[in-house]
């Protein structure tokens, strides 16, 4: 094992990555720090930075295995009924609100 040190939202974060996969580790910390930036405001907190990265990694894989095709020899699943559009301020709301509970657990453990 190995350390690698990543720069995310400025900040250093240094992982232990297994021999030979340092540059894989390195390249997934490249991608999580530009999920950071496009979504980081200023004052923003490390652990609301880093949850609208892992929301917006989150959101690309989810689109991801939705386009693929289904295993050979598996029926495809059913489209789930579309649901009405929400509001793009109720689900920023809604992020805000898990954000804002996730800080606090933050908290709470750092204390702890």
């Amino acid at each position: 094992m190995s350390n690698v040190t990543l720069t995310i939202g400025g900040r250093p974060y240094t992982v232990s990555a297994p021999d030979g996969e340092e540059s894989h580790i390195e390249m997934l910390g490249r991608m999580v720090g530009e999920r950071a930036a496009r979504g980081s405001g200023p004052g923003q907190s490390e652990t609301r930075m880093l949850l609208f990265a892992a929301l917006m990694l989150a959101d690309e894989l989810h689109e991801l295995h939705r386009q693929m095709p289904p295993p050979p020899g598996e029926a495809p699943e059913a489209a789930p009924e579309p649901a009405a559009a929400e509001p793009a301020a109720e689900v920023i709301a809604r992020i805000e609100t898990l954000a804002a509970r996730v800080e606090a657990l933050a908290a709470h453990i750092s204390e702890a």
